[in-house]
Formats: structure tokens, C-alpha cells, sequence
């Protein structure tokens, strides 16, 4: 029976361009696991879009005499411009500045008051005398009072990952001005984080399926849990749904609307397919499962604050899974920051798909990326994977045997008696369908990778035993039987490729004489919307949905003219 699976993607801030590191933590890893789950025949519904509120934004405004608008509208479109360029198959990607989102986070945010979640506190606020004017949290950095981090900010460590408030900071200074804030008191909603501890531990603690690393770290966050503030004073945000003036220049802070993303962007999705109630089945249903892909500085959104939030709710689901990368470093392990970018050579999602494909880079994102430990990133690594891996093992495979059969049939030959070498090549083949699939399933996207490389390799090894192209000048009958072997075997080792590879295992598929789209489609398209003016993106109807099973090449039928599916780089010269 399919199952309801929900891929919930991390929010990127509409705030600047995406680099490689952000795609090597939500991205990639997202798409491969929604395109395996499609196949497999399950109902998926991948949600995401750009966080239009963060402090990052209204930092860029500042920075650019813009408004936050302005930024978040060109961002918006840049950032989803490029994961559609990098093939992600969001059903729907959108943003947190939608009327939806904010009706949504609103009736959230009452529902938790009402039980008695959310409270009013006064707080002291970090007020900038040089700027007259409060700093949110991400406006103050300064020495990390755990680790000694000179550059942490006030609202979390980047280096131990630690949650923090601008008056933990050691000699915390304001980014606009870098004066030194003075504290002032300010009344602002808190959510009472410390009433879910003991929920929250005996729930991560029975995710005997987590990857170690998020199960050790979520556990380790429950220590020290304090009570969070959930608003801010800015005026961009979503308005707190509480009357009284004093209220009018505060907003509910961006880590409590952001996560409430995931289930606005399901309703929005419902809206928009013309089943204004299908977003339950997902939300409201027990046996659907829901997957959150993120970077490893966001776990504690995901396995700690959202998980309490839900339960504090109590009807919708919590997480079944938080897949968390780890991050792709620069030389000598320093971290990418877009936030910091001057004076790092960062490669920018955008930039790259101009000068290369985008197969080549999701093949690098998965086979050496960031899955389970901090990963360098290297143009001349990925340009020898792509050549010595990508070209060497699967695409020169599929180009040597649809070109000789090409020449020498024309379509897919007829074959005699298949011997045991024959039938050992297509087993090979046959049997990596169970072994990629397992490796998905429990998210272990490298794994899967490896694993569908080994079954290209063996039909490699199995070609040259056979040697067609010697066999054909004596028997043509056996070696079009070769042929017909190898076919069925790159027929088969497209749809595992699909996951990882849609845009050449697409090609491949229409190479082979096939029509429509392999699992999901390729493209977005982009509507307007009449009760607001937000342009979103929806995934174009698949006309035919592959599976994840075995399935034949017939005989006879006609092949198109082969043409390469990955070109061999060099370095760029200087």
C-alpha cells in the first residue's frame, strides 16, 4: 500500500544567492530521497520555499537602502531559479511572506497561547545607542561564552552550535555600527520550551532509526532547555495576533514562523491542486511519515523546537526522520558563509550551473559530499570524479553499447539463448533494485550511490569479457545477444540512476525509445496567484511515472542515434 511521505526541505534566506554548501545539506539529499520514494509508487508531497524574514533579509536592506520586499522578491526568484536549474522537484516551492503563511502562523501561535505555551515576559533587549534603535539578535555578535568563538552571534554559535541570547555574548558588539549594545527591558512572548523537555526525551530517545549524530546532539540540547522568545522588536515578520499597541512594532521571530512553513506550504499545495483538504492526509494521518533534510546548524529547530511546538499543538505528526548533512568546507575546513562571504572564493549555485552541467554536480553533492562528516570542497575533485567516475564507468557504458548497436542493428536486437554469463550480468543488475533501495530508505544517499556504480562497473566487466564488437565480425547472432544483455542491464541502471541523476537518466530514457518522465518532472512552472501576488513554483504533471522494479527492453524496437550524456572537463586555466 503507498504511503503518505512528506519531504520537508530547510527554508534557505531570500537574503542573497545559495552556494554549494546550502544544496549539499537540503538539497540534493532531498531530491534523491523524493525521487526514490515516487518510484517506489509512494504519494510524496516535497514542500519548501524561501525564508523571507530573517534578520539576514533585513540586514541586506539595511546594507542596500532597499526594503526587505525588494530583496526577498529578487531572491526568491533567483534561489528558486536555481534548484529548478539543479533539477529539485518540489511540488511546490514557495515563501513565508504569503497571506497563507501568515493566517497559519497566527492560528498556530493561538492555538499554543490558549494552552498556556506561550506567555508574556519581560525580557531585556539589546538596545544600540549609536543606531537608536533595538538589534535583533542576528544585528550582535561577540565571543561565544562555551567555546570561545570570536565571531558568534546572538542567537547562536556557528561553531558549537549552541543556542544563545545577545546578552550571553562576551564583548558583544552591534554589525551596523559596531558599538557596544546597552541592554534595556522590552516585553516580548516566550514559548515554554522547558514544559516539553521530558516529552521530547523519551521521543528522541525511541528514534532508534536517527542517523547517530542528530539522535546524540538533539539529546545533548535537552540539558539545558530555557524558555524561548518567539517575537522580536522589528516591523518585518508576521504580525503577533494579540491586541494592544504595544505590540505594533513586534513580530514573531523567524525560527517560530519558519518551521510552520512546512505545514502552511502543504495547505497551500492543497490549494492549489483543487483539494483544499488533501493536506491531512499527510498532517492528520498516523501512518504517513515525515522527513526534514537540513544542515547540521539547523538540527535543533528540527529535532528539539518544531517537534515541542507540534506537541504542544497536538493533533498534527511529528518528524519520523531528520536527515542532517554536515558541511561543505572550504580549504582547511572553514565553513561556507554567505553571510561572510567577502574574501572567500565561494561557489554559488547559479554561477556553477553556468560553466557545468547539473548531473556531474549532484553526482560530486552525493559521492563525496557532506553526509556524515565536513567535506572540502574542490573544483579539480569534482572535475576527476566527473572524468574518472561519472564519464569513465556510466557514461562511456552507455555510449560504447548504444553506438555499436546502433551501427550494427539499429534497434534493440532479438537474442538467442541466454548463457550463464548472460544471465550473471543481468542478475547483478536485477539484484541492486533490493540493494540501492535499502540504502534510500534509511537515507544513505552515498551508500546507494556506491552501491548503483558497482552494478554499472559489473556490466562494464561484463562487456569486456564478451567483447561484442569481436563477436559481431563472426556471429552476429551472438553478439547481438550481447547486446541485448547490455541493453536490458542500461535500461535497469537508468531508473536506479534516476534518483541521482534526472536530467541524463531523462536523456537515457529517451535515448532508449521511451516517452514522458522517468519519476517527477524536471521543470517547474510558474503561476500568479489572484488572492495575492506572490509567484510560486509547481512541479509540471508527470505524463508516465517509472518504478522502482525491473523492467524490459523489447525487441525490435528502434533506437534513437546515441549521444553522450556527460562531457569529460578540464581544469579552467587562469
Amino acid at each position: 500500500m503507498a504511503k503518505n511521505i512528506l519531504v520537508a526541505v530547510a527554508w534557505p534566506y531570500a537574503s542573497g544567492a545559495r552556494h554549494l554548501g546550502h544544496v549539499a545539506g537540503f538539497g540534493v539529499p532531498s531530491d534523491v530521497f523524493a525521487r526514490y520514494q515516487r518510484l517506489v509508487g509512494n504519494n510524496v508531497l516535497m514542500v519548501s520555499g524561501t525564508d523571507d524574514h530573517g534578520t539576514p533579509i533585513t540586514v541586506r536592506a539595511d546594507r542596500e537602502g532597499k526594503t526587505p520586499r525588494e530583496v526577498t522578491d529578487f531572491y526568491n526568484a533567483e534561489i528558486r531559479n536555481n534548484l529548478r536549474d539543479l533539477g529539485l522537484s518540489y511540488d511546490l516551492f514557495t515563501r513565508t511572506s504569503t497571506e497563507n503563511h501568515y493566517q497559519i502562523t497566527q492560528a498556530f501561535f493561538t492555538r499554543l497561547q490558549e494552552k498556556g505555551y506561550i506567555f508574556a515576559q519581560e525580557m531585556i533587549g539589546t538596545y544600540s545607542e549609536a543606531d537608536k534603535r533595538f538589534l535583533p539578535d542576528r544585528y550582535v555578535e561577540g565571543t561565544c561564552p562555551h567555546c570561545g568563538y570570536t565571531k558568534a552571534r546572538g542567537d547562536q554559535c556557528d561553531n558549537c552550535g549552541k543556542q544563545l541570547d545577545p546578552v550571553d555574548l562576551i564583548e558583544p558588539r552591534s554589525t551596523l555600527s559596531g558599538a557596544t549594545p546597552v541592554f534595556k527591558p522590552t516585553t516580548h512572548f516566550f514559548l515554554n520550551l522547558p514544559a516539553f523537555v521530558e516529552r521530547l526525551r523519551e521521543w528522541i530517545e525511541s528514534q532508534n532509526h536517527w542517523r547517530p549524530n542528530v539522535k546524540r546532539f538533539s539529546l545533548g540540547l535537552l540539558d539545558d532547555v530555557p524558555a524561548r522568545a518567539i517575537t522580536r522588536d522589528l516591523t518585518w515578520g508576521v504580525p503577533i495576533p494579540v491586541e494592544g499597541d504595544e505590540f505594533d512594532s513586534k513580530r514573531i521571530y523567524v525560527w517560530f514562523d519558519a518551521v510552520i512553513g512546512y505545514l502552511s506550504a502543504a495547505v497551500e499545495w492543497s490549494i492549489k491542486v483543487g483539494r483544499p483538504e488533501a493536506w491531512r492526509d499527510w498532517w492528520l494521518n498516523s501512518d504517513a511519515r515525515h522527513y526534514y533534510f537540513m544542515g547540521k546548524d539547523n538540527i535543533v529547530f528540527h529535532s528539539v523546537i518544531w517537534p515541542a511546538m507540534l506537541i504542544g499543538h497536538g493533533e498534527l505528526e511529528l518528524p519520523y526522520e531528520v536527515v542532517s548533512s554536515e558541511f561543505l568546507t572550504l580549504a582547511g575546513g572553514e565553513k561556507i558563509s554567505s553571510s561572510r562571504a567577502e574574501g572567500n572564493s565561494i561557489p554559488f549555485v547559479g554561477e556553477f550551473l553556468a560553466q557545468y552541467d547539473p548531473d556531474p554536480l549532484r553526482y560530486f553533492l552525493v559521492i563525496a559530499g557532506p553526509e556524515t562528516s565536513d567535506t572540502e570542497w574542490s573544483l579539480g575533485e569534482f572535475i576527476r570524479r566527473n572524468n574518472e567516475e561519472l564519464v569513465a564507468t556510466w557514461g562511456n557504458l552507455v555510449n560504447r553499447v548504444l553506438s555499436i548497436t546502433h551501427k550494427n542493428f539499429g534497434h534493440v536486437p532479438t537474442p538467442q539463448a541466454l548463457t550463464a554469463e548472460d544471465e550473471a550480468a543481468l542478475a547483478t543488475v536485477r539484484a541492486a533494485f533490493e540493494t540501492v533501495g535499502k540504502e534510500l530508505e534509511q537515507a544513505h544517499f552515498k551508500a546507494g550511490l556506491i552501491a548503483t556504480m558497482a552494478a554499472a562497473r559489473s556490466v562494464n566487466e561484463y562487456l569486456a569479457s564478451q567483447e561484442p564488437w569481436k563477436v559481431l565480425k563472426t556471429d552476429r547472432e551472438r553478439g547481438g545477444t550481447i547486446l541485448y544483455v547490455a541493453l536490458q542491464a542500461i535500461n535497469n541502471l537508468r531508473t536506479l540512476f534516476t534518483p541521482f541523476l534526472p536530467f541524463t537518466s531523462q536523456k537515457l530514457h529517451e535515448l532508449l525509445g521511451n516517452e514522458g518522465y522517468l519519476a517527477g518532472p524536471l521543470l517547474f512552472e510558474e503561476r500568479q496567484e489572484s488572492q495575492h501576488s506572490h509567484e510560486v513554483l509547481t512541479c509540471e504533471p508527470s505524463t508516465w511515472i517509472g518504478r522502482w522494479e525491473w523492467s524490459d527492453l523489447p525487441a525490435g524496437r528502434e533506437l534513437a542515434a546515441p549521444s553522450v550524456l556527460f562531457k569529460k572537463l578540464e581544469l579552467p586555466t587562469e
